[in-house]
């Protein structure tokens, strides 16, 4: 997964602009491959230290869910409504951060 900034968008969007006006010329530098390299490289290490961070938010998430469950089942009569709409709201936190991380990865 990669996440660029938008300043390393727009600079790799110039540098590959060079780099493509310059390989009609057929003389291409090498400087501009190696700027397009370390943009890219960088851009990778966030990316996947985002990911990480989403998969930790994803098991919290379904930590948060099965405290819920267990509330539902030890819930006294008058308690059962309002653990049940906190279980609902477990689950619907689990789905937007699994939808995240598939996201992420498919991405």
């Amino acid at each position: 997964m990669y996440s660029y900034t938008r300043a390393e968008s727009r600079q790799r969007g110039k540098l590959f602009r060079q780099g493509f006006r310059q390989a009609f010329a057929d003389n291409v530098d090498p400087q501009i491959r190696q700027r397009i390299e370390r943009i890219d490289q960088a851009a990778a290490e966030r990316g996947q230290r985002e990911l990480n961070a989403l998969h930790s938010v994803r098991e919290s998430d379904r930590q948060s869910v099965a405290q819920a469950k267990a509330a539902v089942r030890t819930a006294s009569r008058e308690e059962k409504a309002a653990s049940r709409q906190a279980l609902r709201d477990a689950e619907q936190q689990l789905k937007r951060s699994e939808r995240a991380v598939n996201k992420a990865e498919n991405s």
